[in-house]
């Protein structure tokens, strides 16, 4: 996925309004509302509550297969409740990794009738029930159906919802708002206290801090203003200052530690966490306290913060899980970015001589598309740092432009991190990181930002090779099904295909048209269990004997018969589902026959949509003996007949006689209009409705004469 800079967000003002009531409602510490962009497999955070974009950055996207509470309930079309931070860790381990808090936590699809349109995600403090009770689940619910209806309507007038470039972050309603003269008299008791007073941001800057805090802290309060603490004084770097602050942003649970400023003098912190950030009182330790919750000095602050850290093991147990090279660009671009702190990144592949962008973030298409292609000869930094396997860090643009006068600019960019991505020895591609300020890239922060670019080579490297093998199989597959399909007078013929999302292996959905001859024609279209190259084989015979046994004007019985007692005498140990249609257009009628088959869907030429429930014959294969019914219908002009396999039609959770039910109403509602049209319409209502696992065939046949 790429993003720029200029991504539109469409106003979502009702979504997020009534989202933040679900979160006041429920008293949750934390929400997360997610949306399911059209045609895409994975969730996008759209509106965040209670935490720093910062913090969430590891769930800014979450794909449709990862192991996640969001996912998995968008999946299975369920609630999903979480009751303890040890069953967090057992049934998601990347996210427990991430985030070892004592926390609650509760996701759901937001559905409309069938479709899916995204997820909301609730955290709770530890003191929550270990339960949702009856109130919390029916606010929950009435939210996902709003919330579904909302998004469903916005989808339909052409105006989908959504998500920009970055969550939009709510900030929590105030019970009031203290009028100047108020405020200033709370300012005046502040200053007054001989104790510290600091106050954090959900995303840990400092937004106030008192004198007295200032002074204990040793530093003037401009200085301190808008700044990260234990970014800011070198006393402060130890990771469990920061870990501290998460934990009391997440889990919304007091926490204190002991700190050291130098040359001896110790500091008690008490942090108080709340809806819109923490207050930190700051006092001198007791000796016998110290020794209970130090926080030594820590090294020279920078970007490798408890934050980071998380970040990174986050993309490393991300990496190990990545399928294809977008899932290695997706989970890269969003963990390093975040991570350290970069406005853009691009990644790039060596093929052919060339560095080819696969995928980037912080950068317009047209900058991006200036610089795809450039050969690895050329006299760039990229190309340089490709050639030589060596990182190259720029820490201004006067360096930049230095080394490359000619080199492109984005923007205000003014520091660049060129690292070579090299797996077994061979230069694979190139990850580039832009800032917007100069940066120093000390040592430290090299030498991970190099390791990190190994990792990602060999995550690339198989990612690529996943994805060769991956089109191999699709290939193979769409080999064996018609290239092309034969012209039938009087008929308007579409045929859609659609392959599951995931997984190299190959399905058995085929069909096919054939003409029997002047005005007559024969359609058929099946499933073959299993997913793999057998699966695709036995299609392929199937197939076969269907065109061989439909030209010779054999009945539609004795078609599925005859398949059946060959793949009863080949024992392949699959099972078929087949349906085969004979039309005849001069005579107006079809004679159908299945073999536990979905039903196919029939619309009269007065508009109205039948299921056509057919005897449904023994599936293919279980035995030779097997007998197949004839259902004859008409087919007078204007008639569409719609055959599918189940990809079009299983949801988890849903009665398939619903979906099939939804399919029906949709073609009965849908205009007069061609084949393809109609395919693309009841393709684009599945897209929203099925979870895409499952390989789909959609075969529409309109009678014009």
């Amino acid at each position: 996925m790429h993003r720029d800079d200029a991504r539109p967000v469409a106003s979502a003002g009702p979504l997020t309004g009534l989202f933040g009531r679900l979160v006041r409602e429920t008293d949750a510490s934390v929400g997360m509302l997610y949306v399911l962009p059209p045609g895409e497999r994975g969730l996008q955070l759209a509106a965040l509550s209670g935490l720093s974009r910062r913090i969430a950055a590891p769930w800014v996207r979450v794909g449709m297969d990862d192991p996640a509470p969001v996912a998995e309930a968008v999946r299975e079309r369920r609630l999903v409740w979480v009751n303890s931070s040890t069953e967090l860790a057992r049934r998601y381990p990347r996210i427990g990794l991430v985030a070892p808090y004592d926390i609650l936590l509760a996701a759901a699809p937001l559905t409309r009738e069938a479709s899916v349109w995204g997820a909301v995600c609730l955290v709770w403090p530890v003191w929550h029930s270990p339960q949702l009770d009856a109130g919390e689940r029916e606010t929950i619910t009435d939210f996902c159906r709003r919330a579904g209806r909302l998004l469903d309507q916005a989808a339909r007038h052409g105006h989908p919802l959504l998500s920009g470039a970055e969550p939009l972050v709510l900030t929590p309603a105030r019970l009031r708002t203290p009028d100047p003269a108020e405020a200033m008299a709370a300012y005046d008791f502040v200053e007054r206290l001989p104790t510290g007073c600091c106050s954090l941001d959900l995303d840990g800057k400092i937004t106030f801090l008192n004198s007295a805090a200032a002074d204990l802290l040793g530093a003037g309060t401009a200085d301190l203003l808008g700044s990260r603490p234990w970014e800011r004084l070198r006393w402060l770097g130890d990771p469990i200052v920061e870990d501290r602050y998460r934990t009391a942003v997440i889990s919304r649970r007091p926490t204190t530690f002991t700190a050291l400023r130098p040359p001896d003098r110790w500091l008690s912190f008490q942090l108080q966490p709340g809806a819109t950030g923490i207050s930190v009182r700051i006092t001198p330790a007791a000796e016998a306290e110290a020794k209970h919750a130090k926080a030594e000095p820590g090294p020279t602050p920078g970007p490798m913060g408890v934050s980071t850290l998380y970040h990174l093991m986050h993309l490393a147990a991300s990496l190990t899980e990545a399928v294809g090279v977008q899932d290695v660009v997706d989970q890269v671009a969003d963990q390093l970015v975040p991570a350290f702190e970069a406005r853009g990144l691009a990644l790039m592949t060596a093929e052919d001589g060339r560095l080819h962008i696969v995928g980037y973030r912080g950068y317009s298409a047209e900058f991006m598309a200036r610089l795809d292609g450039q050969p690895v000869t050329s006299r760039t930094p990229a190309a340089r740092a490709l050639t030589t396997a060596t990182a190259s860090f720029f820490t201004s643009f006067t360096d930049f432009q230095r080394a490359y006068p000619d080199a492109p600019r984005y923007g205000d960019r003014d520091a660049w991190a060129f690292l070579p991505l090299i797996a077994s020895g061979r230069p694979v591609g190139l990850l580039v990181l832009s800032y917007d300020r100069p940066r120093s890239f000390p040592l430290a922060e090299r030498t991970v930002l190099t390791s990190l670019a190994g990792l990602i080579a060999q995550a690339l490297d198989r990612a690529r090779l996943y994805d060769a093998k991956h089109q191999l199989a699709r290939a193979l597959q769409t080999g064996l099904l018609p290239q092309e399909l034969p012209r039938v007078p009087g008929l308007d013929v579409a045929v859609r295909y659609l392959p599951a999302g995931h997984g190299a292996d190959i399905g058995g959905d085929f069909y096919d048209v054939i003409r029997c001859g002047p005005a007559c024609a024969a359609v058929a279209i099946g499933d073959v269990q299993g997913h793999n190259v057998q699966a695709a084989a036995l299609m392929g015979q199937v197939r076969t004997v269907v065109h061989a046994h439909a030209t010779t004007h054999t009945s539609p019985s004795k078609v599925l018969a005859r398949i059946n007692r060959l793949l009863a005498d080949l024992n392949p140990d699959l099972f078929t589902s087949c349906l085969y249609a004979h039309l005849d257009l001069a005579r107006h009628s079809a004679c159908l026959v299945t073999a536990g088959h979905p039903p196919p869907l029939l619309r009269h030429p007065d508009r109205h949509t039948e299921i056509l429930r057919m005897p449904p014959g023994l599936l293919l294969g279980v035995t030779s003996d097997g007998d197949f019914p004839v259902t004859e219908i008409p087919l007078p002009p204007g008639t569409v007949l719609v055959l599918y396999t189940d990809g079009l039609v299983e949801v988890p959770g849903y009665d398939i006689d619903h979906i099939t039910a939804d399919l029906a109403c949709h073609l009965d509602e849908a205009d007069d209009q061609s084949a393809e049209d109609l395919a693309d319409a009841l393709l684009d209502l599945a897209m929203q409705t099925v979870p895409g696992t499952d390989d789909i065939a959609l075969l529409l046949i309109r009678v014009t004469q």
